[in-house]
């Protein structure tokens, strides 16, 4: 059993908590070390490095909800300080493609007790050496019965019980950060992570997603999802996919880069009116550019069911502040959508800087994301930041509506990492109910 796995959850607690500790030292003795320095960029630039390189190394050896609050993390870099020499965004990024896996003797005992002693006739041949590791698992590639490459996914063992004992400690640790390193702003999506760490756990309810949704886009000439193969107590057996990350498009030529955004963008409009269902995760190491220019979605653990598709709630707020007009006239839209109680008031002015990052992009047929953007939104008002602050300013949402609102916050920040320039208007007005 690995040592990082079995430890106590006050020995995990105790590492994050001294990771937070460490980060936000350094990063308070360089603020002074700069002031008197002759090259006080020199100074920022590397304690950013070594808090760098302990968030990697720390959050990647545990694994678990450390690794996942990382992972998150990084489809949100703008949720950071300032960072010109993109340091942040390096280290998250490495988080979700090279993570240290289990030797193959701690997970050979899970893949047998989730598909049965005679697992072997069904697998007829299983690589020891992981293809991939994540945070609650990792993924082996082998041979099905007949003769199909299939992805095993096996979860950690201790997976469950370090999850939420993780989490917890981020959230605490992070408020505190959060007080002493200006401009990092990370509790409230940790805060998500717990709401979905059961679900994530349960490999049976993950099938049940990726089932629907790769039979939703079977016959997709823009989309490959692999179906699911088998299923079992932490295990979960799927077709193989082969493609490159969509991290991996940056460096691509224009056409290919924009195209693959777009795509992006519009399978996050699409599943859930397709197949019921909402990808819950669009941190860019679930998606994969095939060689014929398809996108491969991957990693069902965080979904959302939506059997009549997404909430016309969020799209008529995202109407309301994309057509402007007076603070009147917006008040009057929203009360007509159904998103203000009558007799009840909202700050439609904070409203509108919460809703910069969703609602600027839908006023334009064709916009350019990009991180200094996304931080401008951000530096209008704190609350952007955390989608929870909109139910705070009076407006009568649905579950789901924040659900969506998170999730869309996270594609923005992929575009905005891969500055992207693609349609938006008129996806909206084609897909996003209540917003047409």
């Amino acid at each position: 059993m690995s040592s990082r796995l079995a430890e106590s959850s006050w020995a995990r607690s105790a590492r994050i908590g001294a990771l937070v500790a460490g980060l936000t030292a350094r990063s308070a003795a360089s603020a002074v070390q700069a002031r008197f320095d002759d090259d006080p960029s020199r100074v920022r630039r590397a304690a950013r490095r070594r808090n760098a390189q302990s968030l990697r190394h720390t959050l990647g050896s545990m694994k678990g909800g450390a690794l996942k609050a990382g992972q998150l993390l990084s489809t949100v870099d703008s949720l950071f300080p300032p960072d010109p020499d993109r340091t942040w965004t390096e280290a998250l990024t490495g988080l979700q493609e090279d993570n240290p896996p289990l030797p193959w003797r701690q997970m050979e005992p899970i893949l047998e007790r989730g598909l049965g002693p005679r697992w072997r006739s069904d697998l007829r041949d299983i690589d020891p050496a992981p293809a991939a590791a994540a945070s609650l698992g990792q993924v082996h590639r082998g041979q099905w019965r007949d003769g199909r490459e299939v992805a095993v996914k096996i979860q950690y063992p201790f997976a469950a019980e370090i999850l939420l004992s993780d989490l917890r400690a981020l959230s605490v640790s992070l408020r505190v950060a959060g007080a002493v390193m200006p401009g990092l702003v990370a509790a409230p999506l940790v805060g998500e992570l717990r709401l979905r760490a059961a679900e994530e756990l349960d490999y049976r309810h993950e099938a049940r997603a990726q089932h629907a949704v790769a039979r939703a886009f079977a016959d997709s000439e823009d989309y490959v999802v692999p179906d699911v193969v088998a299923v079992g107590d932490r295990v979960l057996v799927s077709d193989w996919l082969t493609g490159r990350p969509l991290v991996a498009v940056a460096d691509d030529p224009d056409h290919q880069r924009q195209r693959a955004a777009s795509l992006y963008q519009q399978f996050v409009l699409l599943a859930p009116a397709r197949s019921g269902w909402l990808h819950a995760d669009p941190h860019p190491g679930n998606f994969r550019v095939t060689a014929d220019g398809r996108l491969g979605v991957l990693d069902f653990g965080a979904v959302v069911e939506m059997p009549h598709g997404l909430p016309p709630a969020f799209g008529a707020l995202v109407r309301s502040f994309a057509d402007g007009g007076s603070d009147a006239d917006q008040l009057s839209a929203l009360r007509a959508a159904g998103l203000v109680r009558p007799g009840r008031s909202v700050d439609v002015r904070s409203l509108g800087a919460v809703m910069s990052p969703f609602s600027e992009p839908a006023r334009h047929e064709t916009f350019a994301f990009s991180p200094e953007w996304l931080r401008a939104c951000f530096a209008r008002d704190e609350g952007a930041r955390d989608p929870d602050y909109t139910a705070a300013l009076g407006l009568t949402l649905p579950a789901e509506h924040l659900m969506t609102q998170r999730v869309w916050l996270g594609v923005v920040g992929v575009l905005c990492r891969l500055r992207a320039t693609i349609p938006v208007r008129s996806m909206l007005s084609d897909l996003l109910p209540g917003f047409g």
